[in-house]
């Protein structure tokens, strides 16, 4: 793997700040959520946001 600048480091970490905040918000409105259908869909887009995470994880391994 190429090594990573200052700036590129800088820039996924922030990317992956964002990813943990919208993977809390979205489990958090699964969990307030009454209705099954927007349970599920805030449950899905959490889920793709931790596959977003666990893929910039990987960048970094």
């Amino acid at each position: 793997m190429a090594t990573l600048t200052t700036k590129e480091l800088s820039a996924i970490e922030d990317q992956l700040s964002m990813e943990q905040s919208l993977i809390k918000k979205f489990n958090a409105y699964a969990n307030m959520s009454t209705d099954p259908q927007i349970k599920a869909k805030c449950q899905q887009i959490a889920q793709k946001h931790q596959q977003h995470y666990n893929i910039l994880m990987n960048h970094l391994s």
